[in-house]
């Protein structure tokens, strides 16, 4: 009897460590997302039952998330972030906030993937790419005698005030693809003009640039700027939704998706990344009902995708537009001169 009780402490101590063990061995990974919440939690909860690792991650806007990993750069909380708009990836690959990782399948990626780890040393890799268009709510439309948009002048008609919904360049990457690219289509100062008549229209700049298909298939808001791919995901699913890409051209997104220099937990960041870039994470995002183009080309996308071949593309300067200080310098007289207008 007298040593049961040792028994039952060697008992208690073995399973500790096997259990430490296990632990280790699956690990844990920190991480945000910056794509559709949907597909964030989708392909948090497959690569967990997957490969045993667990998945901390929350979602936040491209601009929020720079702010974070700059925020916490002395001391990283974050492992991995992933999906989002690319250019504060780049901004934040050029501030030194990433690690450099380029994976041993960068053949089995398309071309304009490839171009982002050249760029970056290696520091941002492409995820997905998106152009940026219309979406609209025909029923909405229909009963308040609006035309349907097809081109960017079409969004200054009077008719359309306050029926219009874009989102925030300081915090969605998505609203500063849309700025930088009227720039690079108009030129600065024609862009400017163009957006200061723009927010005559616009009923609100939301946090979030995923927020305006919703709205529109809700019947929230008649129209959305915002990526084609997300309206179309609504229609789709049955809703009055259709899409444009403006007649005029337009810029579009290369995704993002990048390690956090001096992580934590960068063995398991490095698993979750190559999950997420293999056919098995691509094919998520159209599970989810996100209908990005998928950076992996060795499996067969969904045929719900849409092409972006018949899209007229502004050659877009991803090196210029990605650097902190053209961003902050355009955010800022955008701020300055836009938003600060009344309506």
């Amino acid at each position: 009897m007298k040593i049961s009780f040792p028994l039952k402490a060697l008992s208690v101590l073995a399973c500790a460590a096997l259990c430490s063990v296990a632990l280790a061995q699956s690990g844990t990974v920190n991480a945000i997302c910056s794509t559709d919440q949907a597909w964030c939690d989708l392909a948090a909860s497959d690569f967990q039952k997957a490969t045993g690792v667990k998945v901390l991650q929350v979602r936040k806007a491209t601009g929020e998330a720079l702010a974070q990993l700059r925020a916490e750069a002395a001391n990283p909380k974050t492992d991995i972030w992933w999906g989002g708009t690319g250019d504060p990836f780049l901004q934040a690959a050029e501030v030194g906030l990433l690690e450099a990782y380029r994976p041993s399948y960068i053949n089995d990626l398309h071309s304009w993937s490839v171009r982002q780890y050249a760029m970056t040393g290696n520091k941002v890799g492409g995820f997905y790419t998106s152009a940026i268009g219309f979406g609209w709510n025909t029923e909405v439309l229909k009963k308040k005698k609006l035309p349907e948009p097809k081109c960017w002048k079409d969004l200054l008609d009077p008719r359309y005030k306050g029926e219009i919904e874009t989102s925030h360049p300081a915090a969605s990457g998505t609203a500063y693809t849309i700025l930088a690219g009227l720039v690079q289509l108009m030129g600065e100062e024609a862009a400017f003009d163009y957006m200061k008549k723009l927010h005559k229209n616009i009923t609100a700049y939301t946090r979030s640039g995923t927020a305006q298909a919703p709205s529109v298939a809700k019947g929230e808001v008649a129209i959305g700027l915002s990526f084609i791919f997300g309206f179309d995901g609504w229609t789709h699913n049955g809703y009055p939704v259709k899409s444009a890409a403006p007649c005029e051209g337009t810029s579009f997104e290369v995704g993002g998706i990048a390690l956090i220099k001096g992580s934590k937990n960068p063995d398991a960041a490095q698993k979750y990344y190559d999950w997420l870039m293999s056919p098995a994470g691509q094919g998520v995002g159209a599970r989810a009902n996100s209908l990005q183009v998928p950076a992996n080309k060795t499996f067969k996308a969904d045929p719900r995708i849409p092409l972006i071949d018949h899209v007229r593309l502004i050659k877009y300067d991803f090196e210029k537009y990605g650097r902190a200080a053209e961003r902050k310098r355009l955010i800022e007289r955008w701020q300055r001169e836009v938003e600060s207008l009344p309506k």
